[in-house]
């Protein structure tokens, strides 16, 4: 029984509205990202309200916010933070990083070497950063939310396949409707300026442990044995694909369950559906499928294949 779930969503939803237009499905994925307790990878031109969306959020769930732009020259330690000597105690302490933090915007991640993108990982996986051999524990929302541009490869470093896996949701933003962007240009014209969110009249959740009471909620839900069968089946199909390099692993397949559990609460009910899976299937796998190069070349792409997939497995009554 979903008891906080709806109406933390409903507020949520309605105060972002109060900064961005449109962009419902992109919302949703990402609330599907922080129920589920994982990362997201946002992938969009400029402009299109990647940074003001995340502030935004983080604003109306109380949750403290930083964020990286990264660069070639960007350092690891720039990220994790590091130990300073004292010289008034003659000891060291630890100058915390922009990581210790609740929501993490990774402006452009591929902007930076592997070795710095590598930085990331124990953070995510484990909520934890590991400094001079001493463990620190993260926030419990620890959320990474990174953004890359997929227009503009000069400069750039491609994300290791394993710091890929690590996002749960590969989330893509396109421009928006014409409607959408006849309000935005209203909107500005009567005064809104997104660098100055103060003047935005936000309503902060009242309660500081909402996310992490409808986190439990979610984890309480349980999932029919032939709705999981669907997503096995729909995981596994990706490895034998006849345009595909390599499918995805049973981390994907996890990352399914969670994903549309969190999108079944979003959505008002306290079971998923196949239909969540579906929906959830072409953020949580796009980014974990490898094409064959002949394939690329032919102008296939992985959404593409994901739908041939979805089309091909049979939904569980």
């Amino acid at each position: 029984m979903l008891t906080n779930t709806p109406a933390t969503i409903a507020q949520i939803t309605g105060e972002l509205h109060k900064t961005i237009v449109g962009q419902e499905d992109v919302i949703e994925q990402i609330l599907v990202a922080i129920l589920a307790e994982g990362h997201a990878l946002i992938e969009g031109v400029p402009g299109t309200a990647k940074t003001l969306m995340v502030k935004t959020l983080a604003q109306i769930i109380g949750a403290r916010f930083s964020r990286i732009q990264f660069t070639p020259d960007l350092m690891p330690s720039d990220i994790t933070g590091n130990n300073v000597f004292n010289m008034q105690t003659s000891e060291f302490s630890l100058r915390p990083g922009p990581i210790f933090t609740d929501i993490l915007l990774a402006d452009e991640i591929n902007r930076t070497p592997p070795k710095t993108q590598s930085a990331l990982l124990e953070a995510m996986e484990e909520r934890q950063v590991t400094i001079d051999g001493k463990r620190y524990k993260l926030s419990p929302i620890f959320t990474v939310l990174a953004t890359e541009n997929p227009i503009e490869y000069e400069g750039t470093y491609p994300l290791p396949e394993a710091q890929l896996d690590r996002f749960m949701l590969k989330i893509l933003i396109d421009y928006p409707a014409e409607d959408a962007e006849l309000e935005i240009v209203s909107r500005w014209d009567e005064g809104f300026n997104s660098r100055h969110l103060e003047q935005v009249q936000l309503d902060r959740l009242q309660d500081a442990e909402a996310i992490q009471k409808c986190r439990a909620e979610i984890k309480a839900m349980r999932m029919e044995p032939g709705v999981q069968k669907y997503i096995v089946e729909l995981v596994r199909k990706t490895r034998n694909h006849p345009t595909i390099l390599y499918g995805a692993s049973p981390r994907a397949s996890v990352a399914l369950l969670l994903c549309s559990k969190a999108l079944a609460a979003i959505r008002g009910r306290d079971f998923p559906t196949p239909d969540d899976v579906r929906d959830v299937a072409f953020p949580v796998l796009r980014h974990r499928l490898a094409l064959r190069a002949e394939a690329e070349l032919d102008g296939a792409t992985t959404d593409a294949v994901i739908s041939d997939i979805v089309k091909t497995v049979e939904v569980p009554r």
